[in-house]
């Protein structure tokens, strides 16, 4: 069965192998902002773009998740939280202090790597929540991004974030931190760059080409590469269905998720985010840990990786119970080998 999964992906891939949609035609951040502002809606943009560097057909480059294909089983493990227990708000990094990596935004650099970053930053989470903070580990989005093939996608040009997981529980992913690290044994190759105007970065730039799969350790040279490997026990997709979405992620954690990403979303200030302007640049992965509800607005509390500029400070909200940009639809997780 697998192989004939294999077969398939290789063939999506083929026809989806760069998965942004770019127009002929895109308005710069300046309309875009000026519009959303003054629709009076749920959410403020702002500059956050030096228009010297980008438009939005050069930030669809950073949307590598290909959409709409579902691999994995539906979770149907019962949970012991009902409905009636659900809260009006969550926050993972609050349920959890202990676990570093829940506060922790990463930064995928210029590579269409979102769909490996959703997926080690939740498997991370997992392992220290599933340990009661014993097992603290930071997985290589490395390992992931260069290691699993077609199977997984094209590297920096967008990959399945399904099919990240169900790599982790056959194949297992080594430990790994941040670029410039010598965390783990394979920390992030791709320099970070700056996605916004005021910062410390060099502007994002060029193409970066996906590095090559390594299976010794660059980081931590003391570590055995196959020694440091960690697997999921599981892996699957979640029912689209708000609770049974909000059950997961109050039993096991943070999951990752996708949704489709238009031209007015990299304007994204403060507020909950729902899509009023702009054409489609592409699908965007990330990492939803909580909810709440904002002015009567009902939202997801999500954690982006195009670092701790962007945004609220790396994070962001959405609009919650109306599978908004399909992101309501798009969400998987796993649970870790202890």
């Amino acid at each position: 069965m697998m192989k004939i999964i294999l077969a398939i992906l290789g063939l999506l891939v083929a026809v989806e192998a760069t998965p942004h949609i770019v127009a002929s035609f895109s308005p710069s951040f300046k309309e875009i902002v000026d519009h959303v502002n003054s629709l009076g809606t749920t959410w403020k943009a702002g500059h956050n773009f030096d228009p010297l560097h980008y438009t939005p057909d050069t930030i669809a480059r950073w949307c590598g998740t290909i959409m709409g294909k579902r691999i994995l089983p539906l979770q149907t493990e019962k949970t012991k939280i009902r409905a009636t227990d659900i809260p009006d708000d969550f926050d993972a990094r609050k349920q959890w202090p202990n676990c570093p990596s829940i506060r922790e935004v990463r930064d995928q650099g210029n590579c269409g790597s979102c769909w490996a970053f959703g997926a080690v930053e939740a498997m991370s989470d997992r392992y220290c929540i599933a340990s009661n903070g014993k097992h603290i580990v930071e997985v290589s989005a490395e390992d992931l991004l260069t290691c699993c093939g077609i199977e997984c996608g094209n590297g920096c040009n967008g990959g399945f974030p399904q099919m990240a997981w169900e790599y982790w529980k056959r194949n297992g992913l080594v430990t790994g931190g941040l670029y410039g690290t010598t965390t783990g044994c394979l920390p992030y190759e791709i320099k970070p760059c700056e996605h916004h105007i005021n910062g410390s970065r060099q502007p994002c730039s060029g193409e970066e080409n996906t590095p090559k799969c390594v299976r010794t350790c660059e980081g931590d040279k003391s570590i055995d590469y196959k020694s440091d490997k960690h697997y999921g026990a599981s892996a699957y997709a979640i029912s689209e269905e708000v609770e049974k979405i909000q059950m997961e992620i109050m039993t096991n954690g943070p999951v990752e998720a996708a949704f489709t990403v238009y031209a007015d979303f990299p304007t994204y200030k403060s507020g909950v985010y729902k899509h009023v302007t702009g054409k489609e640049l592409g699908g965007h992965a990330i990492r939803i840990l909580g909810w709440g509800v904002e002015n009567g607005t009902p939202y997801w509390l999500v954690a982006n990786s195009w670092n701790n500029d962007w945004g609220d400070h790396g994070f962001f909200k959405i609009l919650r119970g109306n599978n908004e940009c399909g992101i309501e639809g798009e969400v998987v997780a796993g649970m870790p080998k202890i």
